[in-house]
């Protein structure tokens, strides 16, 4: 009996690897979005089309293969955003830090724990909550925000609740635009952000909430804003909001996700 087809080659390993870690970061920026969807029905297609090839079902492989081959534009049209921001994802990491360099093989790890203060944050926040004072704060997390800080004014102040709190006070000089968090560092502030273009968005959100939901839909960073209208909190992660009862349930979030 002929069993060289299990035979495997260190390549053959590599070759399998390589598309775990594609497809593990495809899901990641499709999880929670309708392309999931899209993506699911493409590799069903594709997965019997390989079944059809193994079989010899010439017609039903021929059609199958041209309906893949010719979708690729209509493909491109389709996951337009979710494209951009796996391009910007891989050009904009910064392997140079240790850190975010074991940040993007967290999935091969068994615990990574954040250094971000998030008690230090939120009890900053919750005071600016009580106060009403606008604020909108970027949480660096794999994607590297280096693109960002060149708009807004370089930082390198551990983080701390007076910082925060004299930042976005109303007569700071500060206040106006985000301010990016990198681990446990304030890096940057009055940072101009990319606005969301989706209509869906409820028209009595302000530039705060657009630019928030603008950034998060073009890197993995999570966005901490308090309203300047009503004094609420919210949470903002892959262009959209992540919804808390209160500040026990947020720190429990925040901290989960910052770990993956």
């Amino acid at each position: 009996m002929n069993l060289d087809f299990i035979n495997f080659s260190f390549l053959d390993v590599l070759d399998i690897f390589l598309v775990a870690v594609l497809l593990y970061y495809i899901y990641k920026l499709l999880k929670g979005t309708v392309a999931i969807n899209i993506f699911i029905g493409i590799a069903l297609i594709f997965l019997i089309w390989k079944i059809t090839q193994a079989l010899k079902m010439e017609m039903l492989t021929g059609i199958l293969g041209y309906l893949l081959s010719g979708g690729v534009i209509a493909l491109i049209i389709v996951f337009q955003q979710e494209i951009r921001k796996f391009l910007l994802m891989i050009g904009s990491t910064n392997f140079s830090s240790k850190r975010n360099f074991l940040k993007q093989l967290k999935f091969l790890q068994s615990e990574i724990t954040t250094e971000t203060d998030i008690d230090t944050l939120l009890r900053a926040y919750k005071k600016l909550a009580t106060t009403k004072t606008g604020a909108l704060i970027v949480i660096e997390r794999t994607n590297s925000l280096d693109f960002l800080i060149n708009s807004g004014d370089a930082m390198n102040a551990l983080l701390n609740e007076a910082i925060i709190e004299s930042i976005f006070y109303k007569n700071s000089p500060l206040h106006d635009g985000a301010t990016i968090i990198r681990d446990n560092y304030i890096v940057a502030t009055r940072v101009i952000l990319p606005v969301s273009t989706n209509t869906k968005i409820p028209a009595h959100f302000g530039l705060r909430h657009r630019a928030a939901m603008g950034i998060s839909e073009k890197t993995d960073a999570i966005c901490l804003l308090v309203s300047e209208e009503t004094g609420d909190i919210s949470y903002i992660k892959d262009g959209g909001f992540e919804l808390f009862e209160n500040m026990e349930e947020l720190a429990e979030k925040l901290q989960k996700d910052l770990e993956q």
